[in-house]
């Protein structure tokens, strides 16, 4: 009985926990997904001294050829034992060839003691990584005749991928020359490509060139901040950017491309009404989308954004082949080249999803598709601009040899076409100045509270944010208010509330008149409460603004029927120089504890943050 129990533990701790990987003189490089075991965090976060203490049972070992949980909401665990049993000790190198992972925490165990850790992730700057390296790179020490465990804790809103690979230094660098050569060959192709169509826009002025040059230089920058080209060599610092900058770019790769394929293949609405506008829907649905990742975490713009993107690819495809159907020569090129492009596009998705291992294959298909089709569609446009050259040049000659002939009626035409030309000029300025100004009349009334006419929350949390940045950088005092009406509430509920909005109305005249600088900044937060940004601004004069208010409101008459009222409110005021150019919440907490202190201290007062207070406020 006791061999049977001690047999069947046995297996289940097989089962669980992957062979260790052993090394010999002859590991050069080893990819580890076969020796991986994982554990969902689940919920709550769990130090690595519980997660030494879990069984063996608890563990799920990895039986793909590669590590891919697609999506995750929770964070994981992942245990990789190696044994050396040289009797030299191995100094290699660990590389997670998965640039986007948000945070990922390593600790090299010997004998349950932590020797070393590791904290990486594209939500720290490229500077802090152990190896200044497009992936992720750390330095494992396995000592001679001895073992070590690596344990893993990844937490992302990209797709959990783990392509890990154990490589010795003479193999990783010996193996980074060609795909080197790989990356510079690709970006070398599309700059010379953006360049060519670039100058060829600029000798012609012809558009379609132009949405071309926009859809070859948001490709290769969507690739380069999937792959950590783009956070190695242009932002390394921007950390918030990299995640975006991969909905961003993927966008207006869909948009700029549906443009272009419209004008390219001439798909108008009234040529062709269903497939120009399902284009025109998709195009705007991603410039949209590209505007929304500026605003819009990642993890809830990756999924709607790949479909839409596969969808744009395939819409692509289909545009191609009615106009090949057609006839239509310039088409032929226009389909290969997106059915290459859509190939590794569709590729690239299912790996994400999950449905394709991660491998050289599946990361690389977008950029040798995407380069492929660059290359066929320049030849495309090249091809039609010759054409339309060589049938200019023969109707330039067909007309110089019935010049004679037709001069009086060519230069009638002529006469018609430029008047056309010139009245078309002028409505497309007009309308471009109507434009113009209705956009601005929109933006201000989207930035404006329809009942105060102050400022709304949206528009002040960016200027908040863009005021803290510029405090920080120059060193500068930024002040914030927060203003409350006393006992509003009750006054609401007594005197309904249209006199509530009177009332509302009126605390704004008494804001808005000492709120005189260009920069300062007066909104209404919500409800009955307002804030009011002072840029510049020491303590003392900020206290100063507060308190005027504060007394001119309290001085003020608010006449409801035959009853004259007084109201009151309180002010929480935050003064600081910003530590940090992302202070935002730190100030506007500091100064929500002063209003509810003045709240507190009876209301009608001004009060203001100090450092001590929030020592008091939040004890060691």
């Amino acid at each position: 009985m006791v061999r049977w129990f001690l047999l069947t533990a046995l297996l289940v701790t097989g089962t669980a926990v992957a062979d260790p990987l052993i090394l010999s003189p002859f590991t050069q490089k080893e990819d580890l997904a076969s020796h991986v075991s994982y554990w969902a965090e689940g919920n709550g976060e769990v130090s690595l001294q519980q997660v030494l203490k879990l069984d063996a049972a608890d563990w799920t070992r990895n039986t793909g050829e590669d590590i891919n949980l697609g999506y995750q909401d929770q964070a994981y665990w992942f245990r990789l034992s190696i044994e050396n049993p040289q009797l030299t000790r191995v100094d290699n190198l660990l590389e997670i060839a998965y640039p986007v992972l948000d945070n990922i925490e390593i600790y090299q165990v010997v004998d349950e003691v932590v020797r070393t850790s590791w904290s990486l992730g594209d939500k720290q700057p490229f500077y802090a990584r152990p190896v200044h390296y497009r992936n992720f790179l750390v330095p494992v020490e396995v000592p001679s005749q001895g073992d070590t465990t690596l344990y893993l804790r990844v937490q992302t809103t990209s797709s959990m991928q783990l392509p890990m690979t154990f490589w010795t230094q003479e193999a990783f660098f010996a193996s980074e020359q060609p795909r080197l050569l790989l990356e510079g060959a690709y970006y070398g192709i599309v700059l010379v490509m953006i360049l060519y169509n670039l100058f060829v826009f600029l000798a012609v002025g012809e558009r379609s060139f132009l949405y071309y040059v926009g859809y070859i230089t948001a490709m290769p920058l969507f690739l380069a901040s999937l792959h950590g080209m783009a956070f190695q060599y242009l932002w390394p610092e921007a950390t918030w950017w990299n995640d975006q900058a991969i909905i961003f770019f993927l966008n207006l790769t869909v948009t700029f491309g549906g443009i272009f394929a419209m004008r390219f293949l001439s798909v108008l609405p009234r040529t062709h009404p269903v497939l120009a506008w399902a284009t025109i829907i998709v195009a705007a649905l991603s410039a949209v989308f590209a505007l929304a990742a500026l605003v819009v975490p990642y993890r809830y713009m990756i999924h709607p954004t790949i479909i839409l993107a596969a969808i744009g690819c395939t819409g692509m495809v289909v545009l191609g082949l009615v106009r090949w159907l057609k006839q239509d020569p310039a088409a032929r090129y226009f389909g290969v080249a997106w059915f290459f492009m859509l190939f590794g596009g569709v590729v690239l998705a299912l790996n994400k999803f999950t449905v394709l291992p991660q491998n050289l294959f599946t990361e690389n298909a977008t950029q040798v598709g995407s380069a492929l089709g660059v290359i066929l569609l320049s030849i495309a446009l090249a091809d039609r601009l010759n054409k339309e050259k060589k049938r200019n040049f023969e109707a330039q000659q067909k007309l110089y040899r019935e010049e004679r002939k037709a001069r009086l009626a060519q230069e009638k035409s002529l006469q018609i076409q430029q008047e056309a030309n010139a009245l078309l000029e002028e409505r497309v300025q007009e309308r471009t100045r109507d434009l113009e100004n209705l956009n601005e009349r929109l933006m201000e009334l989207s930035a404006t509270d329809a009942l105060t006419g102050l400022k709304n929350r949206g528009h002040f949390d960016r200027a908040f944010q863009s005021a803290c940045v510029k405090a920080y950088r120059f060193g500068q005092p930024l002040s914030l208010l927060v203003v409350d009406i006393d006992h509003f509430k009750q006054f609401n509920d007594k005197y309904g509330h249209l006199v509530g909005d009177d009332c509302l109305q009126m605390v704004t005249q008494g804001i808005r008149q000492f709120v005189t600088r260009p920069q300062d900044l007066a909104a209404r937060y919500g409800g009955e409460e307002f804030v009011v940004l002072l840029p510049d601004t020491p303590e003392e004069g900020a206290v100063r603004v507060a308190e005027k208010i504060r007394q001119d409101i309290a001085a003020t008459d608010f006449r409801v029927s035959d009853e004259i009222l007084r109201l009151t409110v309180s002010i929480g005021v935050c003064s600081l120089i910003p530590g940090q150019a992302d202070a935002t919440k730190q100030i506007f907490t500091r100064a929500d504890q002063a209003l509810y202190e003045a709240k507190g201290a009876g209301r009608n007062r001004v009060s203001v943050f100090r450092p001590d207070e929030e020592a008091a406020l939040n004890p060691v």
